[in-house]
């Protein structure tokens, strides 16, 4: 039953999530369904997501769907529509982590990190937007971008560049949006426990579990911001060294650094 109250939006709502099979995607969408929503869940691996639908039963839809092919996406558009006339929520949760190992600069990881990262947010918003529009809610799209936007970091070169990309073009999207039925909402993650981070080979600071991560996001859509950050102690220390970027540059990113790294890290929520 749809509600217009936007205080009740993550309840009895009918929500759309990207990156649903595993990880931090997979930690919302059972975070989403023990708050009584419907969620529709999608990602590149269907046997994930679909012991999401035996363990949720009704409450959960699998639409199968990878946001950077075109023709994946335009079959999971169909579905949708057939499932749903309206959407309440749009979590774009997809994601793709590869790091830089001596500035190889192979134009195939930036291409996939932007089509993913950045593109496959806007196809995904492409399809959502007509759904949210007929939402009897203040609909929300948010998409999940990352802490490293705020900073340059060592080998995030093609990483970080799609972050920060995602997160213009929200905001942007939200200066064109003060009149409209619907909004959008930035969330930055720090650090999170989940099978991308799993193989990275440095110290993550304020290490979140996905279930941390799923709360705080919740909340903050919840609360009607348009960044949502976490965890806030990481987040403020970043604040502080970009307000002061030159000492961050000079005297922290080196000692980051690695002239040689032995092994080129990828993965992407599934």
């Amino acid at each position: 039953m749809k509600q217009a109250n936007e205080e009740a939006l993550l309840s009895g709502a009918t929500v759309w999530v990207t990156g649903a099979g595993s990880g931090l995607g997979r930690a919302i969408v059972q975070r989403l369904v023990e708050q009584g929503n419907f969620v529709i869940v999608s990602g590149r691996r269907r046997e994930l997501l679909t012991q999401l639908s035996f363990d949720y039963g009704n409450q959960v839809k699998v639409v199968p769907c990878d946001v950077s092919d075109s023709f994946s996406l335009s079959q999971a558009q169909k579905e949708i529509f057939e499932i749903t006339d309206y959407l309440d929520c749009v979590i774009a949760c997809a994601g793709l982590c590869e790091y830089e190992d001596n500035v190889s600069l192979n134009i195939d990881m930036y291409r996939a990190a932007m089509e993913v990262n950045f593109l496959g947010a806007v196809s995904t918003l492409n399809i959502a937007k007509p759904l949210l529009i007929q939402s009897e809610r203040k609909a929300v799209f948010v998409a999940v971008g990352s802490l490293v936007s705020q900073l340059p970091f060592p080998r995030a070169e093609a990483y970080g560049a799609s972050k920060a990309a995602l997160e213009y073009w929200i905001k942007s999207l939200h200066t064109d949006l003060h009149d409209a039925s619907w909004r959008v909402c930035l969330v930055r993650p720090g650090f999170v426990k989940t099978p991308m981070t799993s193989q990275n080979d440095f110290e993550m600071p304020f290490l979140q579990t996905p279930e941390q991560g799923a709360q705080a996001i919740i909340n903050g859509i919840a609360s009607g911001r348009l960044i949502v950050d976490f965890p806030r102690r990481f987040s403020l220390m970043l604040r502080f060294f970009s307000a002061v970027e030159g000492v961050w540059l000079r005297w922290i990113t080196p000692k980051m650094s690695r002239a040689q790294h032995h092994n080129t890290l990828s993965n992407r929520h599934l």
